[in-house]
């Protein structure tokens, strides 16, 4: 008996120590690593060793999951959610940032119909005009999520293979850039097939560069909103009177807006008298700070949650961008730009 209670304590023993080093199985040495270097190589052309030595670089980064477990658009009420980003210091630094980079707003509003402060908001949000792009190394935070996130494994590893086609096409180092935890890059963190299809050279010195120049992102940033069928001079959103009720079939849960204007004017809501009857329109009752909130939001509106889908980061974007262009034409009228005189 004493003799298999030591054989029991040596294979515990031997269980113990070999744990780490399965918890630190490297990618390449998975089936499912084995399987993207294979897709890489038949698919895109790479070199089985070049893929198979970056998934042995990548490291899997405990952080990256308990991040992606708890977004804040999913954890925090407007109120809150809303305090981050309305800041008066972030204001300020966006009203500097569209003074200092005018010129390629000004050409990205003409070329791509899409407003500047809109521009500049989603800049601002994302990485508050590009002092915060991220802390991960790109390559660990799409490895973790390809290989240890089974909640969208598919789409993580769909992004890797993009990161790695994106980073040969532009001449990047794929061990080198930083971005979120999402693997999200730059001023305007794209993802990578993000950057693949909408990163645009802005600038015209041959490279897409998001991350670092801001002109390729501010050109960048525009046409992805114009590929998503952002509509110029349309609204966005609207607040209105809180008539209705919680239960109402008129407070939809999809953010595409599918009812009419018509619908909630013979529910009580006012809109804005321009607003045409039959544009497309849905109600979103936020947690204000100071009491339950309704808006009518439009397509623009839905325009922007392409980027991010949610409404409350829609909101934010387009609260930021209303007082963006609030306080930077109070700086030209202080200054004498744009005024009759």
């Amino acid at each position: 008996m004493k003799s298999v209670i030591n054989r029991v304590r040596h294979g515990l023993a031997a269980a113990l120590f070999l744990l780490p080093s399965l918890a630190m199985a490297q990618y390449h040495e998975t089936s499912e690593g084995q399987a993207f270097i294979q897709d890489m190589v038949e698919q895109f052309g790479f070199e089985a060793s070049r893929v198979e030595s970056l998934l042995a670089e990548a490291e899997r980064k405990e952080s990256i999951l308990d991040a992606i477990s708890r977004p804040a658009e999913k954890t925090l009420e407007w109120h809150q959610y809303r305090e981050i980003f309305m800041r008066q210091e972030r204001i300020e630094q966006g009203v500097e940032f569209l003074q200092q980079y005018r010129e390629a707003f000004e050409r990205a509003e003409a070329e791509y119909g899409v407003p500047a402060e809109v521009i500049a908001a989603i800049i601002g949000v994302e990485t508050w005009y590009g002092r915060y792009k991220g802390k991960h190394r790109v390559l660990d935070a799409l490895a973790t999520l390809a290989f240890d996130y089974p909640p969208r494994s598919r789409f993580f590893r769909s992004e890797l293979a993009q990161y790695l086609l994106m980073t040969r096409e532009q001449g990047f180092d794929p061990e080198e850039l930083i971005g979120s935890y999402a693997g999200a890059m730059g001023y305007g963190q794209f993802i990578s097939s993000s950057y693949r299809h909408y990163a645009v050279d802005f600038d015209d010195d041959g490279v897409a560069d998001i991350l670092n120049n801001p002109v390729d992102a501010i050109g960048s940033v525009a046409n992805y909103f114009r590929a998503h069928h952002w509509q110029p001079g349309e609204p966005v959103a609207e607040q209105v009177r809180n008539v209705l009720p919680e239960d109402s079939p008129l407070l939809t849960r999809e953010l595409k807006p599918g009812l009419t204007v018509n619908d909630y004017r013979q529910a009580g809501l006012a809109p804005d008298e321009g607003m045409d009857d039959d544009a497309k329109a849905r109600a979103v009752r936020l947690a204000g700070a100071g009491g339950p909130e309704l808006w009518l939001t439009y397509h623009n509106f839905y325009v922007i949650t392409r980027y991010n889908h949610s409404h409350l980061y829609a909101m934010a974007v387009f609260q930021l961008a209303n007082a963006l262009g609030e306080k930077a034409g109070q700086s030209e009228q202080q200054n004498g730009v744009g005024s009759n005189t």
